[in-house]
Formats: C-alpha cells, structure tokens, sequence
C-alpha cells in the first residue's frame, strides 16, 4: 500500500465510521433525550429516522455532485455539512431543532459515504480492492455495531449532547487532512443530471416516507399508500430518464453487468437483515433479560469482534476466489444464526444460548458486505465508481429502512411492550422475518458470476449503448 492509498482508506474509513455510528449511536440515549427535551414518542421516532431519510434519499444525489464539481471537494463539503450539524444538534434547546439538525446530518453523510468509497476504490486496482474494502467495511461496520453501546456509556458518563459534541474535533481534524493528503479527481460526466437528481430525490423520498409511516399511520392509509405509489411511479420515471438523458447520473446500461445486477439486491437484503436484527436485539437484552444499555451494548460486542476479524479476511480472499462464494454463505450463516435465535429465544433464555448464534450471523455478514461491495464498484470502469457507489450505498440505507420496517410490523402483529411474554413473543417473529430477508438475499446472490476477470467490467460496460 503506497502513502496515497493509506491515507485516503484512513480517511474515508473514519468519515465512514462516523456518519455510520451517527445512525444509530442515538437509539441508547432516547429515554434521556425525551425527559430533557419533552418529547413525545414519535417525536423520538423521527430523531432516528429524520438522519436515515435525508441520506438515503440524496445519496445518489451526492455521488453525482462529487463527479460533477470534484470527489474531494464534496467530500470535505460533506463532512463539513456534518459537522456543523453534529454541534447544531448539541445545541439542540427543543426536540424539533434536533429533528431538523439530524436531518441536516444526514445530507452531509449522503456526501461522503458514497465519495468515501469512491475514493478507495480509485485509488485501489482491482485485485487490491477487496482487501482494502475489508477494513473499510471492518472499521465502518464497528461503528454500526457498536453505536448503540457508546451511545449509552456517554449517556450515562456524560451527557447525551456529548454522543454529537465528539464530531466536531475528529470532523476538523478529517477536514484539514484530507485537504492535505488526498488529491482531486472527477466523474467522467461534465454535467449535472438536474432531472435524474429531482426524479431519484423525490421518488426515494416518497418509498422512504412510506416504510417510516408505514407503522404509525397504517400500511393502507391514504398518506403511506400514496406516497409509496408517488415514489414508486416516479423512480420508474427516473429510470426511463437516464435511458435517455444525454449524460445521466446512473447509467441503465450498468445492469446490463450480471455482477452489478445481482449484488445490488444481495446487498439490499444483508442490511436489511442487519438492521432489522439490530434494532430489536438490545431490546431484547434490556425488555427480556433486564440488561441496562451498557449491558445491551456489551452483549452486542460478538458481532464488533467477529466483524473487525473477519471483514479484512473475507474481502483479501474474494481477491482471490471470486465474490459470489462469500456472499452466498455469508447470507447463509445469517439465516441460520437468526433463525436459531428466533427458535430458542424466550424469557428465561440465557444470553450463552444466543452467543454462538451471534457469532455464526455476524461471521455471515461480515463475509458478504465486503464482496458484494467488491462485485458492484468491479463491474464497472474506474471513472464511473462514483455513479456505482451512489447505488450501491442507496441501497444499502433502504435495505436498511425497510428491514426496520418489515420487522417492526411483524413484531406489532405478535408481540408489544405490555410485558416480557409478549415483548419476547414479537421478538422471535421478527428474528424469523429477518431470517427470511436473508435467504431472500442469498437467492439474489446465486445468480452473481462465479469468478468475474479484472477487465470483463471494461467489455460489459462499453458495449453498444448510446450513453456510454
């Protein structure tokens, strides 16, 4: 690894472990945030979900700005959004303001996750860049793993205004260095796609609001039927867009790549899964067990271990062996670790019970992310990484939502909060829900190549389309 390549995988894994520990390192310090700020229940709701819906909505938007006016610029332009936003929060004096500033954080993550992985994958040649992507996904994925825990200890040591104050030495400190050490590169369009930005904003913004309303207002009301029927309606149009915009910001004729095409929805369904296991496990260990957050948070640390260990593993020997492999057994030991979870686990069951389950599904995820990030930003020409990433990283966050939301209903039509019997009911019918994601993801994944040459991306991408 030369100086370039280190100092911009160390940069853009810490952008990328502080926008990823910012969705969720909140969910710990609700209980404080609603006495301090007397917030209502689904005020709290969208406290998490106002940062999960401006970025998943403007990423594409974000990896089509950096190519536009510059990859490193952008990114600085991000972290700076997000920053600023991170000490807005902590300021926050009422709980709308909190709102309004987590969602400002999360149009400056939409900058620089997508560039962040752009930048690494530029910089890295193909049978490089699976390792490199292992300890990005690795250090990222310890920030998604172990929000929830530093979440509670600085609520319960310091003051929860602390979880966003710490952004702010660590983001001036990225600002200043990747003004430094990282150098300016470009897209290979000159243009903005003004209309495939307005289409794909609005149209995600639509399904997103859908899958967070769902619950709330009712998966037949007319606001959630609506605005899933708007985004949908207009993400089909956002598609017929870009068949013929003259410099479009997602090429159609990158599904044309078997590899693009199916590692895309692979990794819908492991973040799916991933979110929708994560967002019921720790309370599961403070409902049903009676763990406090930091309890909950210690008892989550198997799957931070198994992530840190394995990701840069599984992404150095998809160099070697191919993607599909790891992809498909990952999201296999996801489905059978959820899936003894949703079998053994009840009231009186003990947290070693559930240890080797942990240790199998996290094992599964942590093979299958680096890879299917692997398959996507291969299938691909190098100057078109940017365009991919915003994809890939769109849908990652939507897999995400929507693993949320599916299991949360699945939960409400079983289970509730009146009592540990019912919390642990509902609690088994989401895991087997999430368990249910995974296969559906591994099913995807069946259909990715078997071991793709470096240059079959160049032959795939280049042939016959007007656009490219």
């Amino acid at each position: 690894m030369t100086p370039k390549q280190a100092w911009a995988l160390g940069l853009a894994s810490l952008a990328s472990f502080m926008m990823a520990l910012d969705s969720l390192v909140v969910t710990t310090t609700l209980s404080t945030i609603r006495q301090d700020l007397a917030a209502s229940v689904e005020e709290l709701e969208w406290t998490v979900n106002s940062y999960n819906l401006t970025f998943a909505v403007l990423l594409l938007t974000g990896a089509a700005l950096g190519d536009r006016f510059g990859r490193r610029r952008m990114f600085v332009v991000g972290l700076a959004v997000f920053t600023v936003a991170s000490v807005a929060c902590a300021l926050s004096p009422s709980i709308g303001t909190l709102i309004a500033a987590r969602a400002l954080q999360g149009a400056g993550a939409a900058l620089v996750l997508p560039l962040s992985l752009t930048l690494i994958s530029a910089l890295f040649p193909p049978q490089q860049r699976g390792k490199a992507m292992g300890l990005y996904l690795g250090i990222t994925g310890l920030a998604t793993f172990s929000g929830p825990f530093i979440g509670g200890a600085i609520a319960e040591g310091l003051a929860w205004q602390w979880i966003f104050w710490l952004n702010l030495p660590v983001g001036v400190l990225a600002i200043l260095l990747t003004l430094r050490r990282v150098d300016e590169s470009v897209g290979p369009n000159n243009r903005l796609d003004l209309g495939g930005v307005a289409l794909v904003t609005v149209g995600a913004f639509g399904v997103v609001w859908g899958l967070v309303r769902g619950n709330a207002a009712g998966w037949g009301s007319a606001e959630v039927l609506g605005a899933l029927v708007l985004g949908v309606v207009l993400l089909v149009a956002f598609v017929r867009w870009e068949q013929r915009a003259e410099a479009p910001m997602l090429p159609m004729r990158f599904f044309r790549a078997r590899a693009f095409a199916t590692a895309n929805p692979a990794n819908f369904c492991v973040f799916a899964s991933l979110y929708g296991t994560l967002f019921f496990l720790a309370q599961y260990f403070q409902t049903v067990l009676g763990e406090g957050p930091l309890g909950a948070g210690l008892r989550l640390m198997p799957w931070t271990a198994t992530l840190m260990v394995c990701a840069p593993i599984a992404g150095r020997l998809a160099d070697k062996h191919g993607e599909r492999t790891f992809v498909v057994v990952g999201l296999l030991l996801q489905t059978v670790g959820m899936g003894w979870i949703a079998a053994v686990a009840d009231t009186d069951t003990g947290y070693l019970a559930l240890l080797p389950a942990l240790v199998v599904g996290g094992a599964g995820l942590t093979m299958a992310m680096p890879a299917a990030q692997k398959a996507v930003v291969g299938a691909v020409r190098p100057q078109e990484i940017g365009q991919a990433s915003g994809a890939f990283m769109t849908l990652r966050i939507l897999g995400g939502v929507f693993g949320v939301a599916v299991s949360v209903a699945v939960f409400a039509g079983v289970g509730g909060y009146a009592s540990a019997e019912e919390f642990s009911a509902g609690f088994t019918a989401a895991m087997g829900a999430v368990a249910a994601l995974a296969f559906t993801g591994m099913l995807a994944a069946l259909g990715m190549p078997r071991r793709r040459p470096a240059a079959s991306a160049v032959s795939v991408t280049t042939g016959g389309d007007r656009n490219g």
